[in-house]
């Protein structure tokens, strides 16, 4: 495959993968390209002509009036075509050489490097074939190992059109293996998730659940014995939505047997657990991921928007909800670590000043009361309150020098977060996350951990 086999005039010649125009269709394509609707050439080739790439999946990351800096959380928010056919098309475009996913050097006219192709993530913004192209945006493309580089805005729309057209039918290479652990709510909404042939789970392949019920089947997904996925060669994930108490055993005993884990937060109970499971899944070579949906919900987007660029004075976040089983998820700040990973990532690394558990068992009610602060001193608060007929809500209020922030208006639904956490975890699997990204994920989850940690022993130091 080199540039004059996709050097084409139009998105639908492209598509049939023709290494020639015919001259009616030349001349409508020059006659749009003089009205503007088509991007001129680099270096003689059409970029236009170059959606044979988009075939093979782009990832499109946003526009350049956008912030940068963006986390994975938040690129899992933007459309995602692919995930490895911008390499060719920047190649073609550039007449660069770039790293294939084996390492070596790759470029236009040389052939045999490998692409995994596959489905197209679905997008969650989408552009209508017949809108205007953008005239004064262009756009920000991610590449594998998180190269990033730009684009014109009429290539980028043209792109985007085509979605429309396209459908991504290439097979991936590889397909893991997955069980699920737990049937519960995540892990139904997991199953589901892997049943649907489009986007990441074309990377996946569901073989079964494992469950302490007698369950025989769900959804047509039989059950397994939890020996048998973990000795099995076919089974190389797992997906752990079981109670938090259950975490840390679950997800030893799979590294342990040599399979990735993603897991729902939180992965341990103890910091010390934590690191160990880290250390582990470093050990053997192994992807563990903690699912952290709270940082894909739209709530969190609005908040990072409103919080960006503006110095704090002060802060709180009450979380309510009806009363939790402590022996099943765990001590308040654990079970709660989602609102914490909240305020860590919207300020930063966090200290803690003291914290208070007020308990009436019989009641089965709490409250605990922690105080914290920033690295420059701004006092933040958190308070988990639960019991009978307390409706799940939460309710903050950030004070900055230009003004405050009380509580989230309503920022439209939650669509697929579960699907946008398993795109996570499959980049990871393809190894399309940088080692620093990876440092820095690992960075937060333990800083969390290590907070709800010292919450605890403060609280329980206070009985």
């Amino acid at each position: 495959m080199n540039a004059r086999t996709l050097s084409t005039i139009g998105p639908r010649s492209a598509l049939r993968g023709s290494a020639t125009v015919h001259p009616n269709e030349a001349r409508r394509g020059a006659a749009k390209e003089r009205r503007g609707w088509l991007p001129r050439a680099r270096r003689g080739l059409d970029p236009l002509g170059l959606c044979r790439a988009a075939e093979l999946g782009a990832l499109f990351v946003g526009s350049s009036a956008e912030e940068e800096g963006r986390s994975r959380e938040e690129e899992a928010r933007l459309p995602v075509w692919g995930l490895r056919g911008l390499e060719l098309l920047f190649s073609l475009c550039d007449q660069r050489p770039w790293l294939g996913p084996s390492g070596r050097a790759s470029g236009p006219g040389r052939r045999g490097f490998s692409l995994s192709g596959g489905k197209g993530v679905s997008a969650q913004r989408k552009t209508a074939a017949n809108e205007n192209p953008p005239t004064a945006q262009s756009a920000t493309w991610l590449l594998p190992g998180g190269q990033v580089r730009r684009t014109s805005c009429t290539s980028t729309w043209w792109l985007r059109a085509l979605k429309e057209e396209i459908k991504m039918d290439a097979e991936p290479v590889r397909k893991f293996g997955v069980v699920v652990v737990g049937v519960g709510r995540a892990g139904s909404v997991r199953i589901r998730d892997l049943k649907n042939p489009e986007g990441s789970s074309a990377y996946l392949n569901l073989i079964g659940f494992v469950s302490r019920r007698k369950l025989g089947s769900i959804a047509e997904v039989q059950q397994i014995p939890l020996e048998d996925a973990l000795s099995s060669q076919e089974v190389e994930v797992a997906f752990i939505c079981s109670e938090s108490s259950s975490h840390e055993h679950y997800i030893r005993q799979f590294l342990s047997a040599g399979k990735h884990v993603l897991v729902e937060y939180p992965m341990a109970l103890s910091l010390a657990a934590a690191q160990e499971l880290w250390d582990l899944a470093e050990e053997k070579g192994k992807v563990l991921h903690e699912e952290h949906i709270e940082l894909l919900m739209e709530e969190f987007a609005f908040l990072k928007r409103e919080v960006l660029g503006k110095e704090l004075l002060k802060g709180s976040l009450l979380f309510t909800a009806g009363p939790l089983e402590e022996g099943q998820f765990g001590f308040p700040a654990f079970s709660g670590i989602s609102r914490l990973t909240w305020l860590v990532s919207l300020f930063g690394e966090l200290s803690l000043v003291s914290a208070t558990l007020e308990e009436q068992k019989e009641k089965q009610y709490m409250k605990m009361t922690v105080h914290l602060e920033t690295k420059d001193k701004c006092p933040l608060s958190w308070i988990e309150e639960k019991g009978p007929g307390f409706q799940r809500n939460r309710y903050l209020s950030f004070h900055f020098k230009s003004g405050s922030l009380e509580n989230i208006p309503n920022v439209g639904v939650n669509k697929n977060i579960f699907l946008k956490d398993q795109d996570l975890f499959v980049q990871k699997l393809l190894g399309q996350v940088s080692e620093k990204e990876l440092a820095a994920e690992r960075k937060r989850v333990l800083h969390c951990l290590a907070l709800a940690d010292a919450v605890q022993r403060c609280c329980r130091a206070e009985k």
